[in-house]
């Protein structure tokens, strides 16, 4: 690629941030035009700040997740988006890509192939885990009939992960910056479109899937 790329960095760990602006000092074609620790101080970044590819975290407070994703691919659809998260389960990778992200990889991806990931989703390719793309197109092909958590939009799916984790109504309301009423209406969607009336009905199909570790 001739073109030097512009990439943005948001994570909310600084040791992260630093150490990828650090791999990415040492790349002739890569250059760091930003960084953020949160989304919303990733959402004003964007707007005075021009990029070819976002590399994020998908956990971090507040404003984050999957939602993010889906929130900037609509507003920035010409920005190339790679998700660097902790999560290994491939549920994690299926809903970035279906929320908008080119690509998924996991923070102890080693620095070749993540650099690698950079350049392949900045000309358009698809990085994704092995085993994720023959979900993503088993969900494709009929969404109604794949995993239940695969129903879900990505805003309830966030809810879903802040339900299963044991948080109350009020804390991810104020985590999400919604109401607490908003949130209640995306807890009811949930049990309706997953066909699961509890929350530990939720929290055992999360501890199935992989979405939860049990307690050693």
């Amino acid at each position: 690629m001739d073109r030097t790329l512009r990439v943005l960095i948001v994570d909310d760990h600084d040791i992260i941030r630093d150490g990828l602006i650090q791999i990415l000092s040492f790349q002739n074609d890569l250059n760091v035009v930003g960084e953020a620790s949160d989304g919303e101080s990733l959402l004003k970044l964007l707007r005075t700040t021009a990029a070819d590819v976002l590399v994020m975290d998908l956990s971090m407070p507040g404003k984050s997740g999957i939602a993010l994703i889906q929130q900037i691919h609509t507003a920035y659809p010409d920005l190339s988006i790679l998700v660097l998260s902790m999560h290994q389960e491939s549920q994690y990778a299926v809903q970035a890509i279906r929320a908008g992200a080119l690509g998924y990889v996991t923070k102890n991806t080693p620095s070749p192939q993540l650099l690698d990931a950079i350049r392949k989703v900045a000309g358009g390719d698809t990085v994704m885990p092995p085993g994720v793309a023959d979900k993503l197109v088993r969900y494709l092909r009929d969404p109604q009939t794949d995993l239940p958590h695969m129903r879900l939009t990505p805003r309830e799916f966030q809810v879903f992960q802040l339900l299963v984790e044991g948080r109350s109504i009020n804390d991810i309301a104020k985590t999400m910056f919604l109401s607490s009423k908003t949130i209640s209406t995306h807890k009811a969607h949930i049990h309706e479109k997953m066909e699961i009336p509890t929350t530990a009905g939720l929290v055992y199909y999360a501890l199935q899937k992989g979405f939860l570790h049990a307690a050693p």
